[in-house]
This record gives C-alpha cells, structure tokens and sequence, in this order.
C-alpha cells in the first residue's frame, strides 16, 4: 500500500511498537522505511542560565547520542543509513517537512493519548497531523 513510510521516535522504550507498527504497515519491506528523530534546541527544551553551561557543547552531545542511537535501531532493521535522519528543531514541523521532501505516503509515530489540558495545549503528534500533506498512523503508546 505504502512506498514510503517515515516513522518518527522519540528514542524512548516506546519506539519499538511505534516501529513495529510501521513495519507492519509497508508489509516487513523495511526499503520502504525511513526512520527519524528531531532533537529540539537545548535552549528552548530546557529553560536554564545560559552562562552557566555551554550550550552549543551541549546541543552537539544530545545530536551525537541521538544520531548514535537511531544508527543502533536502523541496523537492528535493516535500514540504510542514507534511510536515516536526525534533526534539529521543533518535531512536528520538522516531521512535517520531512515527510513532504521524501514524498512519504504515511507518517507513523506514537501518541500518549492525554486527555484535558494536554490536548487543549496540543501534543507533537497533534500537530504532526495538522499541516500534514499525507497519512499519520498515531500509535497509542505509554500507560502500560
């Protein structure tokens, strides 16, 4: 059904099923596969006195360990490093505009299903969806 597929992650315990779920949508043909994490600016994630830590040091670490670890999974796939991405800056349109440049079909990715304030405020996979130009599979993860 799907030629491309980008499954965003969050690194986290829950990207497998994320990733499972993904695999099962382009029928076990991890070619069709492209895998991404975005890291956000340490400056706008963390709100801390800028003198006190060098945050460009700290940006390129948190990159380097994301890079690291999504190279890990894709190799546990099968998927080609040139079939890999880490980004910097905010997820969801970050994820958006990856989505478009590779022509993906679907985009996949885990949504913790918050109810009150945190869909009032909006979760990544929210506003993935809003803008998005093709299909989002959301993923329910957490709470288990």
């Amino acid at each position: 059904m799907y030629k491309t597929v980008l499954v965003a992650v969050d690194l986290s315990k829950d990207s497998q099923k994320v990733i499972d779920k993904a695999i099962a949508a382009v029928k076990a043909n991890t070619k069709k596969i492209h895998l991404v994490h975005v890291v956000e600016p340490v400056a706008a994630a963390y709100s801390m006195d800028i003198y006190a830590v060098n945050i460009n040091e700290l940006q390129q670490e948190a990159i380097a360990m994301a890079e690291q670890r999504l190279k890990e999974i894709a190799e546990g796939l099968g998927v080609d490093a040139s079939r890999v991405h880490t980004l910097l800056g905010a997820p969801a349109p970050e994820i958006r505009n990856l989505a478009s440049e590779l022509s993906a079909e679907a985009i996949v990715m885990g949504s913790h299903g918050h109810s009150g304030w945190k869909i009032l405020l909006g979760s990544t996979a929210t506003k993935v969806l809003h803008g998005a130009t093709c299909d989002v599979l959301t993923v329910h993860v957490g709470d288990e």
